[in-house]
């Protein structure tokens, strides 16, 4: 795993999603250790942009789908602009924790505050309480402000990590209702700045087809009788063309001449082929 793209000892730059204690700081902390520097960003096009610059970082961590919510689609169309790589990703349990000042009780809470998702994600032990919801843009944002409020009467939903960052205790864990909530999280590198993984066995591609009958059958036969498995495939209109689409593949492989054969066989087949990183399967560390 690639922890730095400098050569100083100091620890890797990581533009990150959201504010310190997000859980896109957790997926970094667990990608690239605990010593990882990040750079909060208030949105995934600032993500891309300061990742991509390498006077401001070595590298970005971008969520690109959850298992319930489902894909991030704009973020397939960030990572298609830009000149970064995917070089890893990390497969995060989202677990929910209700947040409060020291000394704190259930029976002080008056209202609750988190990211709409959270909420949503909770509300089954919400529901057997009567606090006043309070939407806000971020999950470790309410957190902070719960810390700086010093008040009693006011909650959280976040990470274990933004609790240990704004000394909070965690009063309720574990609060959120689907248990199997999982996001999967790209790490991303400046094209040509880093060595591929030795122990690769995934690679992410974007092709196009025609709306010719068949075409992208033919594209999917040559992949699975290549042995690969194809573990996500996402469409996606070409503006201005005529029925033609764009076409995010993961590919999951045994060998780098596998996957390479593969991809000599469906070129013909297809337009604009790019690869857009070739890396090790997150699921393996899950």
């Amino acid at each position: 795993m690639q922890t730095k793209t400098n050569n100083s000892n100091s620890p890797a730059r990581v533009s990150i999603q959201g504010f310190e204690g997000s859980f896109h700081q957790v997926a970094a902390r667990q990608y690239f250790g605990k010593d990882v520097e990040v750079i909060p960003c208030a949105s995934f096009r600032e993500v891309v942009k300061i990742a991509a610059n390498k006077k401001e970082s070595d590298a970005g961590v971008m969520a690109i789908e959850n298992s319930i919510a489902g894909s991030i689609l704009p973020n397939y169309n960030l990572l298609q602009k830009s000149n970064l790589r995917i070089t890893g990703e990390v497969y995060l349990q989202i677990k929910q924790n209700l947040l409060v000042n020291p000394g704190v009780k259930l029976e002080d809470i008056r209202e609750v505050h988190s990211h709409h998702m959270a909420l949503q994600q909770c509300l089954g032990y919400l529901d057997q309480h009567h606090w006043r919801l309070v939407e806000t843009e971020d999950t470790a944002l309410s957190a902070k402000h719960v810390h700086q409020k010093k008040s009693k009467h006011i909650a959280a939903i976040a990470s274990k990590l933004a609790a240990e960052l704004f000394d909070l205790e965690i009063i309720a864990p574990n609060i959120h209702t689907m248990k199997n909530n999982y996001t999967r999280f790209l790490i991303l590198h400046r094209e040509g700045e880093v060595a591929e993984s030795a122990d690769a066995n995934k690679a992410s591609v974007n092709f196009n087809t025609d709306h010719s009958r068949g075409s992208l059958a033919k594209v999917l036969s040559r992949i699975a009788n290549g042995g690969i498995n194809l573990s996500k495939l996402q469409s996606f209109p070409i503006p201005g063309s005529d029925f033609k689409y764009s076409f995010h593949a993961d590919m999951e492989f045994e060998s780098r001449n596998q996957f390479q054969r593969v991809i000599t066989q469906i070129g013909p087949l297809t337009e604009n082929l790019k690869v857009y990183g070739v890396y090790k399967n997150g699921m393996d560390k899950k």
